[in-house]
C-alpha cells in the first residue's frame, strides 16, 4: 500500500513538473509557460455578403483567458466598405443611399493544444446591434459641431455568430487565425432589408496578441 502511494505521489510530481515547463511550439522559439491567467485582443476583419453584395466586417473581440483555454470578454464590428441601397424612401428621391450596420455583445472562444504550432479554437459572439440607412450626399453638422451623415429607417438587431479558426503560432505573443462564421441576424424593421439579408457566412482573419 505504501508502494503504491509513493509510486502515485512520484507520477503526480512528475505531471506537475510536466505542466510546469510545458513548451509552446512558434515559428520562431519555443518557450516555457506557464501562465494561468492571461489575456488578448483580437483586430479582425470578416469577409461576407449582405443582400448579395460583398461587404466586410472590420472590428474584433477579446478578454480574460484563463487556464490557457477559455477566453471570457467582448467584441464589436461595423460595415468598413460602402454598399449602396436601392430602397430609397421617397422623402430622399435622387440621393444615393448606403447601408449602416454594425453589432457588440459578449464573446467567449475555446482554444485547444494551444501549446501545439497550429490549432484550432471556436466560440461565439452574442449581443446586439442595428441596421440603418444614411444619405451620403446630406452631411449634417449638429450644435456640438460634430458631423454626420443622416440615417433612416433605423432598426435594433439581435446577432449571434458562431465562429471556429485554425491557429498559427508566430511568436509566444502573436497568432494568427484563419477561419469561417455564421452572422445570424433577427430583428430587422427596415424596409426590404431583411434578416436574411443581414444573416451570412463570412471568411474570417484576425491577428492576436497578447499573454497566452
Amino acid at each position: 500500500m505504501k508502494k503504491a502511494l509513493l509510486a502515485l505521489l512520484v507520477l503526480t510530481s512528475v505531471q506537475q513538473a510536466w505542466a510546469q515547463t510545458a513548451q509552446t511550439e512558434t515559428l520562431f522559439s519555443k518557450k516555457s509557460v506557464s501562465t494561468k491567467i492571461g489575456a488578448y485582443g483580437v483586430p479582425a476583419a470578416n469577409l461576407t455578403s449582405i443582400g448579395n453584395n460583398f461587404a466586410v466586417m472590420t472590428g474584433g473581440y477579446g478578454g480574460v483567458l484563463v487556464n490557457r483555454k477559455w477566453m471570457f470578454g467582448a467584441g464589436a464590428y461595423s460595415l468598413a466598405n460602402n454598399i449602396t441601397s436601392t430602397y430609397a424612401p421617397s422623402a430622399t428621391t435622387g440621393y444615393k443611399q448606403y447601408l449602416n450596420f454594425w453589432y457588440t455583445g459578449l464573446a467567449v472562444e475555446y482554444t485547444h493544444n494551444t501549446d501545439k504550432l497550429i490549432h484550432w479554437t471556436a466560440g461565439a459572439l452574442v449581443g446586439g446591434g442595428a441596421v440603418s440607412r444614411r444619405n451620403k450626399a446630406n452631411f449634417e453638422w449638429d450644435d456640438d459641431d460634430h458631423g454626420h451623415y443622416h440615417s433612416y429607417d433605423r432598426s435594433g438587431l439581435f446577432v449571434a455568430e458562431p465562429f471556429a479558426n485554425i491557429e498559427l503560432n508566430v511568436t509566444s505573443y502573436l497568432r494568427l487565425d484563419l477561419g469561417a462564421t455564421y452572422r445570424l441576424v433577427q430583428g430587422s424593421n427596415t424596409p426590404n432589408i431583411s434578416n436574411g439579408d443581414l444573416s451570412m457566412a463570412s471568411f474570417h482573419f484576425g491577428i492576436k496578441a497578447g499573454k497566452f
